[in-house]
């Protein structure tokens, strides 16, 4: 993968981490009620399950890509539009306040990581997104086990980072969370790099 490539990737996945969702609002509300710390059964019962997820998705494309480049440019056309789509949502999303559910406060590392997998292993947006973003970064004339690894471990290491701000985040700083002007730029932020990343993958800008 050239590096221009993995860098679109990384920031464009830095920013998808980035706003709220699902993997958000659980490891916030596990920093809130365990600690920083202890949040980690729940950040890295979402990477395996957000890993598991990566892996299908590639496994399927790489039998796409085998039976027809024609289906696998349609797939990734459809990435290019779809990102474009979550870009003007994530701008136009309302700052809603976070919404934190009151969880048991007896700890359980097993417990809260099994939940934290399910969460999303159970994500058909997740499935829809990576769906939409992996072609993107997949090339039909390069090894597909290196390509593989290399977004696994980027689209994992990026969310790890991510989750662990977030975890400071709900432990520290629970002002944040309720700061509409602060989700709102974060937001808007978020919308404005997918829409950017969307138009750069798309390759209107290769005459230019």
């Amino acid at each position: 993968m050239e590096f221009h490539l993995w860098l679109t990737m990384l920031i464009t996945s830095l920013f998808i981490s980035i706003s709220p969702g699902c993997g958000a609002i659980t490891t916030i509300n596990s920093a809130l009620n365990y600690g920083f710390k202890r949040s980690y059964a729940a950040i890295i019962g979402l990477q395996v399950g957000y890993l598991v997820q990566i892996i299908i998705v590639c496994i399927g494309l790489g039998g796409v890509i085998a039976a027809s480049a024609a289906l696998y440019n349609i797939i990734k056309w459809f990435g290019v539009l779809y990102l474009i789509y979550l870009g003007i949502s994530s701008f136009r999303a309302s700052a809603a306040h976070f919404k934190h559910e009151k969880m048991e406060k007896a700890f359980k590392f097993s417990s809260l990581f099994i939940k934290a997998s399910l969460v999303n292993l159970t994500n058909p947006k997740a499935t829809i997104f990576l769906l939409a973003f992996i072609p993107q970064f997949l090339s039909l004339n390069k090894p597909e086990f290196t390509q593989i690894v290399t977004i696994c471990a980027t689209l994992i290491g990026v969310d790890l980072a991510v989750m662990s701000c977030y975890g400071v985040l709900g432990s520290t700083m629970k002002k944040h969370i309720n700061n509409e002007k602060f989700m709102r730029v974060q937001n808007r932020l978020a919308g404005l790099a997918l829409i950017t990343a969307a138009l750069f993958l798309s390759g209107i800008f290769e005459d230019f």
